[in-house]
Order: C-alpha cells, then structure tokens, then sequence
C-alpha cells in the first residue's frame, strides 16, 4: 500500500502521464483517505471491540476526459490489502437490483436490508465510476442504500460529471430524491477537478471520424475508436424521457455507441433526441444507411437527431454507406437534408466540439 500522490510522481517519472495541476490538486484528498483506512481500530469501552473509524469520503466531479477515473482506479490499485472494490456505477446499481429480487423471492420483507449488510460486510471502500441517477427505481433505493453503508463505515469515492445538486436533476418525484444529496455533502467532500485540458478529446484531434463506405476496414477502425474511448468497459444507459424509456446500448463516461437502427429505427422524438445530447459528449454512431422515400420516417428522425448533437456541440464519430452529401441523393426531403450534410461535414472538423466537455457542470 502506498499514497496515490507517491504512484502518480512514479508514472509521470516514467513517462506514463504528464503533470497536470488539477489532477496533483486532488491527490491529497485521496492520500487523507489512505491513512484513515491504514488507521488502526479503536476499541471504545473496556468491553466493546475494537472499530474501524468512519473515513469521509470524496465526490470527484468535472468535465469529461480531465482524469477523474484514471485517478480513482490507480488509488484503488495503491490500497494494498485494504478491501475495496472498484465498479461502474450503473453495474452496481444493477447488481443491487438482481439481489434485491432474489431476497424478495426468498420472502425477505426488507429485501434491500440484507443486500446492504452483504456489500458492507465485503469491502472498507467503493470506488464509483461515473456516479449518475436517470432510473426513478435507483432514486428511490440510492438513498437507503448508502445510509446503511455509511452506518457501517464505508467509505465510498465516487467520480461523475454532475455536481451533486444537478443529480437525478429534473427527475420523476425528485423531492424524495434531496435527502441523498444532503447525505453525499455530509459523508464525501465534494471537488470539482478543473483543468483546460481534455485528455480524450486531444485523443480524437486529427483522427478520421466520418467512414465511409460501412466494410471490414470502417468498422475495425470504429472499434479501435471505441477501445481507446470507453476502455471496453462499457453498460447499456436507460434514460427516462416523459415516463418513457431510451436506451443507448453501450455507455461510459459520458461516451455512447448505438447503431442507426437504434437511435432511428424506432419510434423517437425531439425530446429523446435532446435528452440523449444532454447526458452524451461523443457519440458513436454505426451503420447510417442511404436515405431515400423507401425510409423516409427514418431519415427525418436521423436529421432531428443530428440537429440536437449539433446545438449540443456533442462529437460525432459514425459509419455511413456514403459521403453526407450522398447520403440522400433522392425523394421527398432532399432539399431539407442539404443542411444536415452541411452540418454533418462541420462536425468533422478536428476543433469540432472543444467545449463539451465544459456541458452539463
């Protein structure tokens, strides 16, 4: 076990990551939790056993792509034998659910009392990736969920985008929803990572992101685009629009990958649209077909949803059957779509988007 501040001196030592100011800011606040973790128990009362004490936590939020869970996963690999455990959010919310059901089935009639008991039991700290509530189910539970972690002295590290106030923002019955976010202020300190620099974005800077033709070669430099962006460790997101469900099949931090059919084969709107470029800053788009009267609800459906990524600055990475100009080259509609080639041939441009990291803050 050693300070993240100690491992991170060593990598930019050897080369593997630059100084950065915002990222060395926050590794005193993680080396605080190291030594409250490496702290000996304290017995209380000659006759009670010794205890852990209780270690606050941190609430690491900023823009995408600034470091904040290349910083949390090395300081889960810099705790030694301490029991922790890193996972995506969303995937611990999953599993949560999945274990609730099972201890319902077995007629526990607080079936989220024991699941908390099992996670307490097995770790002293959890790391969350990309902490964020769209599901009015996670809402209701998150809340109850982490009083009886925190009540067991767990500590928890958490990186999102949001700030804690903008949480489950605008959500279905969020007043039931506030008493979280005062538990979060109270257990976690909160700090917002702000740095000019957007590691991800300079990634994709220069890079091809419009692929044309869809063949072998298209969707192999695709999935390198993905790799390198996602870290292949991606969930489905649900969002809820209206009491509806949206779904983008693969999300992480902020980045998406759906296919044309996904996001256009179905029976979306606007208001799905707007919602998916709020919550995503690059989109991986696959598969656009050539549009024409033969899917005429399609292709209005994929100008809407190219309009709200524009007005959203959001990067657009995709695979088409052809050029945007040729894209739709017949039929009612031609005309409209000269615009959504136009915008589709902006949004290439290597600067594209430089500030989308800065949304949703």
């Amino acid at each position: 076990m050693t300070h993240l501040s100690t491992l991170y001196a060593e990598k930019i030592a050897a080369g593997e990551l630059k100084p950065d100011p915002a990222q060395e800011a926050v590794l005193p606040l993680f080396d605080r939790i190291t030594d409250g973790l490496r702290a000996e128990p304290v017995k209380k009362g000659f006759f009670r056993k010794a205890e852990f004490q209780e270690v606050k936590g941190l609430y690491l939020w900023g823009g995408v792509g600034r470091g904040k869970s290349m910083l949390m996963d090395l300081f889960v690999d810099s705790l030694g034998d301490i029991p922790a455990r890193r996972v995506h959010f969303h995937a611990f919310m999953q599993e949560i659910h999945a274990k609730m059901h099972r201890a319902r089935e077995e007629g526990v009639q607080d079936a989220l009392a024991p699941v908390a008991q099992e996670v307490a039991d097995s770790v002293r700290l959890l790391a969350f990736d990309e902490m964020q509530i769209t599901d009015i189910t996670d809402a209701m539970i998150v809340g109850r969920l982490f009083e009886a972690l925190f009540a067991a002295k767990v500590t928890v590290v958490t990186t999102s985008n949001r700030v804690p106030d903008d949480l489950y923002k605008n959500g279905l019955n969020r007043q039931l929803f506030l008493p979280f976010i005062d538990l979060i202020k109270d257990k976690m300190e909160i700090w917002e990572m702000v740095s000019p620099v957007d590691y991800r974005q300079d990634r994709l800077k220069g890079s091809e992101v419009y692929f044309a033709p869809v063949n072998s070669e298209a969707r192999s430099q695709i999935r390198a685009i993905w790799q390198d962006l996602s870290g292949g460790d991606a969930l489905p997101l649900t969002l809820e629009v209206k009491g509806r469900e949206v779904t983008l099949p693969e999300f992480r931090n902020g980045v998406a990958r759906a296919t044309f059919f996904d996001l256009c084969g179905k029976m979306l709107g606007p208001g799905d649209y707007l919602a998916i470029a709020e919550e995503v800053k690059v989109l991986v788009l696959e598969d656009i077909p050539r549009l024409s009267r033969n899917n005429f609800n399609e292709a209005k459906r994929f100008v809407t949803l190219i309009d709200a990524l524009y007005e959203a600055k959001v990067r657009l990475i995709c695979s088409a059957a052809a050029q945007p100009e040729m894209l739709y080259v017949e039929g009612e509609g031609t005309f409209e779509f000269e615009r959504t080639a136009s915008r589709l041939r902006e949004m290439q441009d290597k600067d594209w988007g430089d500030d989308w990291g800065d949304r949703g803050q």
